[in-house]
This record gives C-alpha cells, sequence and structure tokens, in this order.
C-alpha cells in the first residue's frame, strides 16, 4: 500500500527529465518544396525511414471515396524499372487496358440508369450485366492475363528484403498517408532510390484488379463484423457535413467506379513533393543523409496543381441523435461528442479528461465494472483530427443489464467533472501516466519515426516535443472547464446495439 503513494513520483521525475531533452529534429526543403526530418542516434545500425503523403479520406470527394486507401496499395506496384520484365510491353497492355475501360464505363453508365429506373436490382450481380458489359469483361479479362506475363510480382518486397530490410508497411487514415520501413546504415542509398522511385516514376499496375482486393477488404472489415455496418452508419450521422463522414475504406458504390484516369490525377496534385515529408531517424552521418535525400528526392519536379484544402467547416449540432441498431453481439454503447482538432488548445484537457475516465484504473471501470456491474467493459478516448475532433466513450453492457444503465453511467461520471475539480494526486496520477507513456513512445528508432509522420500529417511536427509540457500545464479548472464546454446533450450521437432476437419457428408459431 505504501508503494501505491510514491511509484507515481519516480516514474514521473524519470519520464520527464527524458522528455525534457527534446527529440533534436533537423528540419530542411529541397529546392523542390518537399520537406525533410532527420533524427540522428546511433542505438543501432539502421535507419528507420519513411515519408508522408498529406493526402487522406478526409481530402476526397463524392463519388470517388476510397481513393486514398487504393492509393496505398497502388504505392507498391512498382516503377517503371521495378515490376516488370518488359517497361514497353507493360505499358502497351495498360493502354489497351484504358480503352476497354473508357467502353466499360460508358455501358456502366446506362446500367446506372436501368438501375434507377427499377428494371435491375444491383450493378454488382454478374446477371445484370448487358451482353456487352459481359463481352468488354472478357476482353478486358483477357488483357489482364496478358499483364501477369510480363509481371515481377512483389518485386519490391524483395528488393527491401534480400537488402536486410524489415517492417515494409503502409496505412491510411483520414487525413494522412503514410509508408515506412527500416534499413540497414549501409542500405540508406538503396532507401532514397528506392522511395524516391515511386514517388518520381510509380506505375500503377493492376490497377484493376488491385481495386476488387481493396473492395474485399471492406467487405472483410466493415460488411463481415456484427457491427460494422452499424458503426459505419453511425459515423455518417454523427458527422454532419465535414467530409469524416464516408469511410476510409470508401463506400462500396465508390471503389468499382474508380478510373486510372481519376487516380492519376489524384497522384499528381496530392503526391506531389511540396505536399510529401520525407523523415529519417537512426545511424547516419546529417551531412551525408541530406545529400542523399536532395540526390535522389530533390530529382521529383514540383507538382503544377495547388493542393486544395479542406474548405467544408463541422456545422454545429442542433439536437441530440440516436441510432439504435440490432447485431449478432452482446448488448454495448456508443456515445461521440464533438470536439476539436488536432493542436487546439483545449485538446490536451480532454486528453487529460479521457485519461481520467479510462484504463482500469479510471472512473469508468470503478464506478461502472468495479462498483455497479452494469458494464462488463468501458472505455473513453479524445481523437483530435486534423480538421475536427470528436471525444467517444461507452461500454458493454455486463449479463441483466441495459446499454441505457451503462450510458447513464457515463453521463453521470462526467457530470461530476462538470461540478468537482479533480483532485490533485488523481491529475498527477493521469500526468505522470502520460509522460511515461511519452517516454515509452520515444524508445527506437521506429517509434520515433512513427511520431514525426502522425504528427507531421496532423499538422505540426513540433507536437512530438511539445505534447508533453502542454499535457502537464493542464489543470483541474481546465479539465472542469471543457467538460461543461463540449459535453451537452446537444452535441452528442448516441449509438445503442442489441442483439437480434432469435426468429421464431414457424411449428411455435402455430402453438401460439
Amino acid at each position: 500500500m505504501i508503494f501505491r503513494k510514491w511509484v507515481f513520483f519516480p516514474v514521473f521525475m524519470t519520464a520527464m527529465s527524458l522528455l525534457a531533452q527534446d527529440v533534436p529534429v533537423v528540419e530542411k526543403t529541397l529546392t523542390n518544396g518537399m520537406r525533410v526530418l532527420l533524427v540522428e542516434r546511433h542505438d543501432e545500425p539502421a535507419v528507420a525511414g519513411g515519408f508522408v503523403a498529406h493526402v487522406g479520406s478526409s481530402n476526397e470527394k463524392p463519388g470517388s471515396t476510397g481513393i486514398a486507401h487504393l492509393f496505398e496499395h497502388m504505392m507498391f506496384k512498382g516503377t517503371t524499372t521495378i515490376g516488370t520484365t518488359d517497361y514497353a510491353k507493360d505499358q502497351e497492355i495498360l493502354a489497351e487496358q484504358e480503352k476497354v475501360r473508357d467502353e466499360m464505363r460508358a455501358e456502366e453508365a446506362k446500367m446506372r440508369v436501368m438501375l434507377r429506373h427499377g428494371d435491375i436490382d444491383d450493378l454488382l450481380k454478374p446477371e445484370n450485366w448487358t451482353p456487352h458489359y459481359k463481352e468488354l469483361q472478357k476482353q478486358f479479362q483477357q488483357l489482364v492475363d496478358d499483364e501477369r506475363k510480363v509481371l515481377a510480382k512483389n518485386e519490391f518486397d524483395r528488393i527491401y528484403r534480400s537488402a536486410g530490410a524489415t517492417g515494409m508497411n503502409a496505412w491510411t487514415s483520414p487525413d494522412m498517408t503514410v509508408y515506412f520501413c527500416s534499413v540497414p546504415a549501409n542500405k540508406l542509398e538503396l532507401w532514397c532510390w528506392m522511395e524516391s522511385e515511386r514517388l518520381y516514376h510509380s506505375v500503377r499496375r493492376e490497377f484493376y484488379s488491385e481495386r476488387d482486393v481493396v473492395f474485399e477488404e471492406r467487405r472483410m472489415r466493415t460488411d463481415s463484423p456484427p457491427t460494422g455496418l452499424l458503426e459505419e452508419a453511425f459515423n455518417a450521422m454523427f458527422w454532419e457535413s465535414m467530409p469524416y463522414s464516408w469511410p476510409t475504406l470508401g463506400w462500396p458504390s465508390d471503389i468499382p467506379a474508380i478510373s486510372k484516369k481519376q487516380a492519376d490525377q489524384f497522384f499528381a496534385t496530392y503526391y506531389a513533393p511540396q505536399n510529401v515529408t520525407v523523415v529519417l531517424v537512426g545511424d547516419f552521418v546529417p551531412d551525408q543523409a541530406e545529400a542523399l535525400v536532395e540526390k535522389y528526392f530533390g530529382r521529383i519536379p514540383p507538382g503544377t496543381n495547388a493542393v486544395p484544402d479542406v474548405n467544408t467547416l463541422e456545422m454545429k449540432q442542433p439536437g441530440e441523435k440516436r441510432l439504435n441498431g440490432e447485431a449478432d453481439t452482446n448488448p454495448q454503447v456508443d456515445i461521440y461528442w464533438h470536439t476539436v482538432p488536432f493542436g487546439h488548445k483545449d485538446s490536451y484537457a480532454l486528453e487529460i479528461l479521457s485519461q481520467i475516465l479510462s484504463t482500469r484504473t479510471g472512473r469508468l471501470y470503478k464506478n461502472l465494472v468495479l462498483g455497479s456491474g452494469v458494464a462488463s467493459d468501458v472505455f473513453a478516448r479524445q481523437d483530435s483530427l486534423k480538421w475536427a475532433g470528436d471525444f467517444n466513450a461507452g461500454g458493454e453492457a455486463s449479463d441483466g443489464h441495459t446499454p441505457g444503465e451503462v450510458e447513464q453511467g457515463v453521463y453521470d461520471a462526467i457530470d461530476k467533472l462538470k461540478t468537482e475539480d479533480v483532485p490533485p494526486e488523481e491529475l498527477q496520477k493521469v500526468k505522470n501516466n502520460f509522460a511515461a507513456d511519452q517516454y515509452r513512445r520515444l524508445d527506437s528508432n521506429m517509434s520515433i519515426l512513427m511520431n514525426l509522420l502522425v504528427n507531421d500529417g496532423d499538422g505540426d511536427w513540433h507536437e512530438i516535443n511539445n505534447f508533453g509540457p502542454k499535457i502537464q500545464a493542464v489543470t483541474a479548472a481546465d479539465v472542469r472547464r471543457v467538460a461543461n464546454e463540449y459535453f451537452t446533450k446537444e452535441n452528442r450521437a448516441v449509438a445503442t446495439f442489441t442483439r437480434k432476437a432469435l426468429a421464431t419457428p414457424a411449428k411455435d408459431k402455430e402453438a401460439q
């Protein structure tokens, strides 16, 4: 018991003393406008490298949702020199594919008219396709088969692996697309060549087949989980006007409609040097690393298209929103409130507030799981995205209890934060946990790389050094103020999920 009184203090002092030593980031801007962040570390003979393209699903438009995520896939398909055994033949086949796809798109427009008139019920069903469309499908499939004969599958990955690289991957979010891997220190020039090549000489091979892979990924992640479609609908309901309302994976009708021409235009705008930040963390000599980055990434011509800003602001919600859904899942409640974007002065107090409520030592767990027992699991988090933010809380009802009881328990905990200041020792404990967690996130090349990529993607890489001090500056009065400011009935959306009732057998119905 005595240990519990002092354990947080040493952790706080150790973590904060180390955090006080800022990550030594050197920022450079290449001649083409591309920014570069360098962090020299000699803890291991390796370099973690990556780049963030400042584009995600929030930059998309209705009709082409999912294109940012699709592009993440396409960036692994190779270049003019990687991924093919015959580049000239490769290009000839790709050009022929586009001619057929243009005809297919014209036929798809006719089928959409048929759908609107009720002549067919689903564009994706082969039995609903016109005879000409079926013939075009056969022609296109033959071109796909021809393309496979000149492909060097997964060559990008093979080259990296043969050089000792590890962890090559990428991901897409509403606000950014991130690419990364780790290479031995003596392979830094290879990394610079490989990554600059896929920005400079990217070739979108297997575009349409990969589009189908993305569509299948959507089915797996959204359609298959019991609450997947309900959660997607809830997200679309929560965001009133911002492009966060559509899924990063894209709407089902949009993914098959994206053309290679649209993808080419998307790439020219959002993957231009002035919209990309390169990050290197690890064992290198700064001057040499900077010269290599300039040599390879600096040769990429600047983009000619201005990168459009997201100028649609979130409309103030006029009243509470509710979604009641049934699924093959345990009863649960999911509550969202509109809050603030990345870097907003209130985001730090909201982060503190989320930690006061969450984790196994937080108020929600103590009150609703260990206390009243109405919940078997609870959660709370603040998510400050680039253009807006949300606070999410909720939980799963335990046996014999309802989502409504869990929901009320969440409100009770928040209402207490509105009227009573957080005790100093509880506030300090949360701050200590933030400090320790921040320190743990900066213990390797890859973790520092990811922090810089994400912070830069959100809007400011300096947050890697500024977040800790701003969290430590939050007061009990700040927590009380944001609780009253954002956690109102009019500002929230609530989803309750209950288990579907089993269908009554026919013979039982007769007996009734």
